[in-house]
């Protein structure tokens, strides 16, 4: 059984606030196989590293992503959730050696993760959820594959190749997303995210052609055999979001190939590639 891989769900956002480079960066430091994002489509066709719809529970601003222009999210401070106590609001300069973070506090733009995430090819992957339903459609999945051709992510048809496996995948709750995705650049890997479906509709989402399925770890943990027929149908399975030791052993034990985590350091102690074997 070859051993899962572990995807840093929006970043090591266990040590930074999700979203941010800065939890990009401690994923990448900690060993991550890759990163996860979600992107949304400001209204000026701008592609942000944004999950909620509405920007207020992780910024101090108000609006919906896609009816904002990229200008007017500049000007709001991204972080913590509200409701959880940020770690970071009190950072201060000390001495005049120390250098300020310029991107602590700003939206982070696809643009700015790609240039990160390729400035060292092949440290760490990348795992992209595009967010639906939106007023932008299928704007989205076309600016993402073109966003990816910029960054010589996308060769052709074929997405560059890290280590020999593919750089980023794609992924969505939406079956028409995902779909739109293989129409526009069919060598690309996708991942059918899956929430709370009945079995038999679950068991359908298998005959499709995505390279991928992504169950939630509570679906998993009701339905454990769901795993083993995703693999006879060809697909791999990429569960998120396991923070638990006991609910990464689990996934270990039933031999998923992606594990999406807020703690990617706990996943591969588990694994034994930390620096801290399992207990």
């Amino acid at each position: 059984m070859t051993a899962p891989e572990v995807v840093a769900h929006r970043g090591a956002t266990a040590e930074a606030p999700e979203h941010t480079l800065a939890a990009y960066r401690n994923a990448t430091q900690v060993g991550a196989d890759a990163v996860e994002c979600d992107v949304r489509m400001t209204r000026d066709g701008v592609l942000v590293c944004v999950h909620d719809r509405r920007v207020r529970t992780t910024s101090n601003g108000r609006g919906v992503v896609s009816a904002l222009h990229l200008a007017e999210l500049e000007q709001f401070r991204f972080g913590a959730r509200r409701g959880r106590r940020d770690r970071w609001a009190d950072d201060t300069i000390t001495a005049v050696s120390d250098e300020p973070d310029v991107e602590d506090g700003r939206v982070l733009t696809l643009d700015r993760l790609l240039e990160y995430v390729t400035a060292t090819p092949g440290s760490v992957r990348l795992a992209i959820e595009t967010k639906h339903p939106t007023r932008h459609a299928s704007r989205v999945e076309q600016e993402l594959v073109r966003s990816l051709r910029r960054y010589g992510l996308l060769q052709g048809e074929r997405p560059a190749q890290w280590g020999g496996r593919p750089a980023f995948r794609v992924m969505s709750f939406s079956q028409l997303a995902v779909r739109r995705v293989q129409a526009l650049a069919p060598a690309v890997p996708t991942v059918q995210l899956i929430g709370k479906r009945l079995r038999a509709v679950r068991t359908e989402l298998l005959a499709g052609s995505m390279s991928a399925v992504g169950p939630g770890v509570a679906l998993v943990r009701a339905d454990p055999g769901f795993v083993a027929e995703a693999h006879a149908a060809g697909k791999q399975v990429h569960v998120w979001t396991a923070n638990r030791p006991a609910d990464i052993d689990f996934l270990i034990g039933l031999g998923v190939d992606a594990i999406i985590t807020d703690r990617p350091d706990e996943a591969l102690r588990r694994l034994g590639r930390g620096t801290t074997p399992a207990a």
